[in-house]
């Protein structure tokens, strides 16, 4: 599912700078007001690095994250914002979609959270080969 429903007690994965302490966070989002941060997590996908923020792409690499479960769904709107997310696919920077949440070996936990996924081309930019975009890159988007 793209870009559907938020409701209240969906987790989310934040990877790149809505992740907590990242640089260049958003903290204007209260996202530790609307919902709760619950640690490191792991997903399936390619992680680009895009100069001052990461995206993912499709793929099969091992990518690090951190869970969060909303409380508070009228935040979604103002995230989905944030990651320029709009109803057309072609001039959309993000999609929001679902993805089977892992553990640190890869296995399924059997939770899905949202993750918002990159939808431009990464044509010349290299991937992160542990899939973890350090907190201390960010650089403010907006």
């Amino acid at each position: 599912m793209t870009n559907g429903e938020v409701k209240a007690g969906d987790l989310f994965i934040f990877y790149g700078l809505l992740k907590q302490g990242a640089a260049g966070a958003p903290n204007e989002l209260g996202l530790d007001v609307a919902g709760d941060f619950l640690g490191p997590c792991r997903f399936r996908g390619r992680m680009p690095d895009l100069g001052g923020f990461p995206g993912v792409v499709s793929g099969d690499a091992l990518c690090h994250g951190v869970r969060w479960r909303i409380r508070d769904a009228s935040i979604a709107p103002a995230m989905d914002e944030f990651e320029d997310v709009t109803d057309d696919p072609a001039t959309s920077l993000y999609q929001r979609m679902r993805l089977p949440v892992l553990d640190d070996q890869g296995q399924v936990t059997g939770e899905d959270a949202w993750v918002y996924i990159y939808n431009q081309k990464t044509d010349g930019f290299s991937a992160l080969e542990d899939g973890n975009w350090p907190l201390d890159r960010g650089k403010a988007r907006k």
